[in-house]
């Protein structure tokens, strides 16, 4: 006889394997086991602190140079103001700033003069004494302009031979600038004394016209021409329109363009570093820079206010262009310039990056990399330009400095040099 209830059919699938319930039991724990130690590993991964990325320079040996930098100003090294040699009605003057002017040709205006008092002996012996040191002042100037030829004749044999020596290690590089920037002062100086000759030669004529004036008095309508007294153009017009002229009065000023001299306000401070014939360094004028050297360092200092209210101490430095290129030419009388003079100088020095050096109190401190860890050092640190420092003490040739380091990196701190992503 048959069962009522067959049995029920099995829940396991006939192809699965068997397995035993304890096999089940150790792979499961095993899974869990691992996903826990992943878990943990990425939750020490993500607390471990990570190398701070950082900037890394390497001190090196090098030249440099300290500079002074101030603003300045162009400024026509020979300038004449042409003034009116006798008292009258003086016609208009045409000339305007920039106009071009020859020495003893160019007409500058005309002068009427009024009727010349009568003359006491003492008013003559003063007329004859401004002749007679008008005199003695253009033969100073022709003196000068004697020596100062000589002078030339001198530095320009001296450079002829240097520069005609090609023979290596002779001359060196320093004594060829020397005797070429010699022969080019010679020549500014000849020409510079060459325009005091024109200027008193056109005094000793003022003093001896108004002489002849004093002597036999104008008649009515006679003319007086003022001439111009040195070749150049004309920078300032002072007395334009036709008006009754004072003897003495200003009427125009004449200059050379071309003779130009830098003129600098250093603070007192700075000035005592400058050593004589320093070399400079001209930007912000325009165009490329350009070489100068230090003529003359005034000896007396001036008060100045600065834009902050300041009170400052300044002195007048004069500077004198090397070469003339043909940009030059833009530039003209009181144009903005900056100069950067030269206070000191080493062919070869310990340098470091002056953006890895901070302060520590009262000592210098940087960062060094050492096998992934930032060491901090106490530097000694000698001048600076801005951008390098001189180290006296601390580092050496060949350590690599941290530059900029942030505010996260302290001594021993992991660091990693940054990579720039291209």
């Amino acid at each position: 006889m048959a069962d009522a209830n067959p049995p029920a059919p099995p829940t396991t699938p006939p192809w699965e394997t068997k397995r035993p319930p304890r096999a089940r039991g150790l792979l499961r724990r095993g899974l869990l086991l691992i996903a826990a130690c992943a878990a943990i590993a990425l939750v020490f991964q993500a607390l471990r602190p990570q190398p701070i990325e950082v900037e890394v320079e390497t001190v090196r040996r090098g030249p440099l140079t300290v500079h002074v930098s101030e603003e300045g100003k162009t400024r026509i090294r020979n300038r004449y103001v042409v003034v009116a040699p006798v008292g009258g009605s003086m016609q208009r003057v045409d000339l305007k700033p920039g106009d071009p002017v020859k020495a003893g040709e160019t007409i500058l205006t005309r002068i009427e003069p009024g009727l010349a008092p009568l003359l006491d002996a003492r008013s003559r012996a003063q007329a004859q004494a401004r002749v007679d040191a008008a005199t003695a002042a253009r033969n100073g100037a022709l003196e000068s302009l004697e020596m100062m030829r000589t002078a030339l004749k001198y530095a320009d044999a001296n450079w002829n031979r240097i520069k005609n020596n090609t023979d290596p290690g002779t001359v060196s590089a320093t004594d060829r600038d020397s005797f070429q920037r010699e022969a080019e002062m010679k020549a500014r100086e000849v020409r510079g004394a060459d325009f005091s000759v024109q200027v008193a030669e056109f005094e000793l004529a003022q003093a001896q016209a108004a002489l002849l004036q004093q002597d036999s008095p104008a008649e009515k309508g006679a003319m007086i021409e003022v001439r111009a007294p040195v070749s150049g153009l004309v920078l300032r017009v002072q007395q334009e329109s036709a008006t009754i002229m004072t003897p003495g009065s200003p009427i125009l000023e004449i200059g050379d363009p071309a003779d130009l001299e830098i003129e600098a306000e250093i603070l007192s401070r700075d000035t005592v570093g400058i050593p004589p014939n320093a070399e400079v360094v001209v930007n912000q004028w325009g165009g490329e820079p350009l070489k100068g050297r230090v003529r003359r360092i005034e000896p007396a200092a001036f008060t100045k206010v600065s834009a902050l209210g300041v009170e400052e101490q300044r002195v007048l430095v004069l500077i004198d262009l090397l070469g003339a290129p043909p940009e030059l030419k833009a530039l003209g009388d009181r144009f903005r310039v900056e100069v950067q003079v030269a206070v000191w100088h080493s062919d070869e020095t310990l340098l470091v990056p002056s953006g890895a050096l901070f302060r520590e109190g009262s000592e210098w401190r940087s960062f060094v990399m050492d096998a992934g860890k930032a060491r901090a050092v106490t530097v000694r640190a000698g001048r600076t330009d801005g951008r390098l420092t001189q180290v006296l003490e601390g580092l050496r040739a060949g350590d690599e400095v941290l530059v900029h380091p942030p505010d996260t990196v302290e001594d021993g701190s992991a660091v990693v040099r940054r990579t720039d992503a291209h």
